[in-house]
Order: C-alpha cells, then structure tokens, then sequence
C-alpha cells in the first residue's frame, strides 16, 4: 500500500489544465420544482400501511451503501432520478414529499452521490469528474477526475466523518482502491488487485473496509496497513462500521450447504468475532444508528420480504413486500431516529422509493447519527 503522486497515478499535463479549469468554473443550477407523488397502500402480506413515494414510470434510485441519502435532523431525501430525461439529483422534503432538481448533469453517475457529513452539500459523479456543491447555492466545484487511462466501476462510500470518499478505479486487469479528500480532491492509492474490488465502506483514522473475493479486508492509511479480517468459512456479502468506530458488522452466508445467512460482528481490538443473530434469508441488510435494531432483505424468491430483525431476541418481523428484482438493490435503510424505514424496488416498473413508518415498533434514537450501512 502506498500513497502516488499525480505524475504516477497516470496525470498529464493536460489533465491537469482541464482539471484546473474545471475546478474554477462554478455556477448556480436553475432551481426546478417538482410536485408530490406519492402513493399510500396496504401491504399485500402484512397490511402495514406503506408510502410509494415516486412514480415507477421512471427510474428513482437512493445512493450507495455508505454514502448518505437522509439528512442526520430529518426534513429531506437526496436521491438520483431519470423524471427529467436523464439522471439528476433531487431533494425531496419529507413533509410535503415535494422534490427540488438539484444538477444539470450532463453523464450524472446514479450510483455515486452522497449528501455530506453536515447536510449542507453533496457530492456526485458527472463523467469522470467528482464534484462538491452546496445545497443553499448549488454552486459545484469539481474536486478529482478519474487519471486518464483509467475508468471508475462500481464502489462509493463517504467516511463518517465525511472528509473522505472512498472509490475504485481499474485498468488493464487491475483494480484500485483510492481514498479522497472531499476538501481538496486530493487522492490516496490504498490497494490494487488483480480482481475486483467491493462495497468500499470508509471508517474513522482514515481506515476502508472492502470485499475481496468473498472475503472482508481493512486497509488503513494513517498506520499503513491492509490486512483481511477473520471470518467463518464462507462468504461475506455485506459489511458497514458500528457506530463507535469500533466494531465491524458485516452479513455472513456460510460455507456450509443448507445453512442461511447470518448478521456477525468483529471487535477490532480484542479480535473477537461473534454471531449477532442468525437471519432467514437476509440478502442485504441496514442499521439503525444505535445497532440494536436491523433491516433485511430477504433473497427468498417465495417471501421477498423487508424484515425487522431486533439484536436482543433475535427475532424477525416481517414489514411488507419488497418484490425487488435484483434483492441486493432493495437497500433497506433507517431513518436517524429509527421512527421510518426506506428501499427502493422494481416491483411495480422501474425502480421506485418506498417509505413506512415503524414509530410504533422500534423505539426512537439519537437523530444526530444515521444508521445506513
């Protein structure tokens, strides 16, 4: 692991002209409004009331795991949407469901956006650049652009305490983990490998967790280190930070034929692994911010359920039907008071965004923390 300079991370002179360029032009977007949606039901398998809150006419998607969609006090919703004929990002506010369009993106990138640590602005993708705009000017400035010769494939994730992006880059068989700073764009070369990289989730002391080939390893830049984490045989298809920075959860399906899919959790410094709580089929999963109470995914094609799952019983609820085609994009996620649950589904056309109210089954939590793996 190494940190590389301009020169040997592939820049040119040229790019870093169109770089400079790039980063002086700063403008404000028109401000478009958009009106409310939103469509209340019955769940067919449970008759919990649920909130469709976008028209499944056109593509509607929340960001990345790791990355922020909901604002930490509550009042909004960034997400990506294809309404205007191509993809944009929006703000939608949670009391009249009324949505703001936020960029005029020429190639925005729906699967890297972020709201930053403070809510006041966002981060996003348009081509190959990576820019930082705020949510009271939109005003953007371009931060990084991908060095030429390489090409940016899927793997976005913020660090909690919103100072770095993590992303992935490849080239010619080679994949690369890179660590931005969302200050100045200035980028740090944590891993290559050979194969592709995973769900890069940033933690805190400038620390990644990514999967690598079903495994889960930690790459550190501040104590230059990278190293795989200890898990039972099998495969790790999901993993986020617990909220004190210490701990890793990360959703388990092990080696052995037959057995389901199981919620761990990994003490950094003692090196202690234990079973958080077995899962009925859970595919994905999100947290609330004080990690008592999960969501799932479940992956059963004959019960495509979104599921409460509660730390101290182990016992599942089932919410309602998620009826997603592909279950690893129902990305089941918490409100920061834990009162609402969100995902998004194809069930009714393309991808759309569901709302449900759990108040009066999870009790509330700090509003200051978000609980998105």
């Amino acid at each position: 692991m190494h940190a590389r300079g301009p020169r040997d991370r592939g820049w040119t002179r040229r790019s870093w002209l169109i770089t400079l360029i790039a980063a002086t032009r700063v403008g404000a977007q028109k401000r478009r409004l958009w009106p409310a949606e939103r469509f209340t039901y019955a769940d067919p398998a449970t008759e919990f009331l649920l909130e469709r809150l976008t028209n499944p006419a056109y593509a509607s998607l929340l960001p990345p795991p790791h990355s922020r969609a909901l604002a930490g006090k509550g009042g909004f919703l960034l997400f990506a949407s294809d309404r205007s004929g191509s993809f944009q990002l929006y703000r939608m506010q949670e009391r009249t469901r009324e949505c703001e369009q936020l960029t005029e993106a020429t190639s925005l990138d729906p699967r890297a956006f972020t709201l930053t640590a403070d809510d006041r602005g966002f981060c996003y993708f348009d081509g190959p650049t990576l820019y930082r705009a705020s949510l009271g000017s939109l005003k953007a400035r371009a931060i990084y652009r991908v060095p030429e010769g390489w090409r940016r494939v899927p793997g976005f994730g913020l660090s909690p305490d919103g100072k770095y992006l993590a992303i992935v880059e490849s080239r010619a068989g080679r994949w690369s983990l890179r660590l931005i700073r969302t200050g100045n764009g200035d980028a740090t070369t944590l891993v290559e490998r050979p194969a592709p990289i995973g769900d890069p989730a940033p933690g805190p002391r400038e620390q990644v967790l990514y999967l690598y080939e079903g495994s889960l390893w930690l790459a550190s830049r501040r104590l230059q280190t990278h190293q795989p984490l200890p898990a039972p045989a099998g495969r790790v298809l999901q993993a986020c930070w617990s909220s004190d920075g210490r701990r890793v959860i990360y959703l388990h399906q092990p080696a052995e034929k037959g057995k389901l899919s199981a919620l761990r959790e990994y003490e950094l410094r003692s090196g202690v692994d234990r079973l958080v709580a077995p899962t009925s089929q859970f595919a994905s999963f999100g947290v609330n911010s004080d990690e008592s109470v999960f969501l799932g995914a479940s992956g059963s094609v004959a019960s495509p359920y979104v599921l409460l799952l509660l730390r101290v019983t182990r016992r599942e609820l089932t919410l309602c039907e998620h009826g997603a085609g592909d279950v690893t994009q129902v990305r089941p996620t918490f409100s920061a008071d834990s009162r609402r649950i969100y995902f998004q589904s194809d069930r009714d056309g393309k991808p759309a965004l569901y709302r449900m109210n759990v108040e009066r089954l999870v009790e509330p939590t700090d509003s200051s923390a978000s609980g998105s793996p």
